[in-house]
C-alpha cells in the first residue's frame, strides 16, 4: 500500500511539472475551446441529455469562463470524469478545468497541486429518509437502518455524528454508492447520508418520489468549486473572477435580461462591471467588458442557481446558505474594482 501511494504521488508530482510549464490562457485561445472536465453525471451540476447538450451549474461556470476568455461561452468541450480521475485529468493537463462537484478539503488543498478557486455551492452532508421513518428532522431519529458504501468518508462522517447524537442505527453495507441507492429504493433501510445537493437528485430519479424526502439537516460542512492547476496564478485569477463576477453581478442586480439597459447606469460600481470605469481586464490580459459578457451569455450567479437548482429547475433547491450575505446568506465576492 505504501509503494502504490509512493507511486502515485511521483506521477502526480511529474505531471503536474510538465503541465505547469506552459501558459493556459494562451493554450485555451490558441486552441479555440477551453477543456472542461465534469462529473459523469450530478443533477443540477452537470448532466448531458440525448442529444449532447450539457446542462448544470459546474457547466455554466465553465461556460463563464470561456465567454471571458474566447467571447463565446459555447466554446467548451465537456469531459466527464469519474471521481478517482478527475484530478489526475487536471494536473495531466487534459482539461483546463475542474468544475465537478468537487468538495474543496485541507487534503485536497495542501497534497495535490491544484487551487480551489472559490466557492460556488456551499453544501452539506445530509440525510435523504423515508417518508415511513416518519421524521422531520434530524433531531427525530432514533432508531434507523442506513444504507451506505463500505469506507466512504459519508460513512465515516456519518458514524460520528450518530454516536455524538445517540441514535441507534444499522448500518447496511454496500460496495458502491449507486447499489446503496438501490438499497435505499428498495426498502433494505430508511436512510441515506450524502452531501445534500446530490440527495435532492437521488430523490427526484426515484422510481417513486413521493415515498421520501431531504432533510432541512446537514451537519458537514461540503464547500464545491471550481479546481485549476497550480503553477499559473494568471489561469487562476480568471477563473476565479469568472466566478466574483457572477455573484457581483446579481448583487448589482445586472442580469442576462437587463444587461443592455443597465450599461446605461451611472452607478460606479456597474460601470467598472462593463469595464468603463478601473483597469477592465488588463490584469489578466482580457477584454475590458469580458465580465459583461459572462452575465450576458451565461447569467448572474442568482440566475444560474434558480436554473439549474432552484424554483426553474427540477430539484428545486432552497438557497439557503447559497444566498447572497446581503440577503441572509454566506455567498460573497470582493468588488470589482
Amino acid at each position: 500500500m505504501k509503494i502504490n501511494t509512493l507511486l502515485i504521488t511521483l506521477l502526480v508530482v511529474v505531471l503536474f511539472t510538465a503541465s505547469a510549464q506552459g501558459y493556459t490562457k494562451e493554450e485555451v485561445v490558441k486552441r479555440g475551446v477551453l477543456q472542461c472536465g465534469v462529473s459523469t453525471g450530478t443533477p443540477g451540476f452537470s448532466t448531458v441529455d440525448a442529444a449532447g447538450n450539457w446542462s448544470g451549474l459546474d457547466v455554466d461556470i465553465c461556460r463563464a469562463v470561456a465567454a471571458a476568455t474566447l467571447g463565446d461561452g459555447e466554446k467548451v468541450e465537456f469531459l466527464p470524469l469519474a471521481a478517482n480521475e478527475s484530478f489526475t485529468a487536471l494536473l495531466s493537463g487534459e482539461v483546463d478545468i475542474l468544475a465537478r462537484h468537487a468538495i474543496w478539503t485541507f487534503t485536497r488543498d495542501s497534497a495535490l497541486a491544484v487551487h480551489f478557486t472559490g466557492t460556488s455551492y456551499y453544501d452539506g452532508q445530509g440525510f435523504l429518509v423515508s417518508k415511513k421513518l416518519g421524521v422531520k428532522e434530524a433531531g427525530d431519529l432514533r432508531k434507523v437502518k442506513v444504507c451506505s458504501s463500505v469506507g466512504s468518508q459519508s460513512e465515516v462522517n456519518l458514524k460520528d455524528y450518530f454516536q455524538r447524537n445517540k441514535v441507534d442505527y444499522k448500518l447496511v453495507p454496500y460496495d458502491s454508492e449507486e447499489l446503496a441507492v438501490k438499497g435505499f429504493e428498495g426498502g433494505a433501510c430508511e436512510l441515506l447520508s450524502l452531501p445534500q445537493s446530490r440527495l435532492y437528485g437521488i430523490l427526484l430519479e426515484l422510481d417513486d418520489p413521493e415515498s421520501a424526502e431531504v432533510l432541512p439537516d446537514v451537519f458537514t460542512k461540503e464547500p464545491l468549486g471550481p479546481v485549476v492547476r497550480q503553477g499559473d496564478d494568471v489561469w487562476f485569477n480568471i477563473v476565479k473572477w469568472c466566478l466574483f463576477a457572477m455573484i457581483n453581478g446579481e448583487e448589482l442586480g445586472v442580469t442576462s435580461l437587463n444587461i443592455d439597459e443597465m450599461k446605461l447606469s451611472h452607478k460606479l460600481d456597474i460601470k467598472r462591471l462593463f469595464g468603463f470605469e478601473g483597469s477592465g481586464g488588463k490584469g489578466v490580459g482580457l477584454r475590458s467588458d469580458w465580465a459583461a459578457e459572462i452575465i450576458r451569455q451565461v447569467g448572474n450567479y442568482g440566475e444560474v442557481f434558480e436554473k439549474n437548482l432552484g424554483a426553474e429547475s427540477p430539484l428545486k433547491i432552497e438557497r439557503g446558505l447559497n444566498r447572497l450575505w446581503s440577503r441572509g446568506g454566506v455567498q460573497y465576492a470582493p468588488p470589482l474594482r
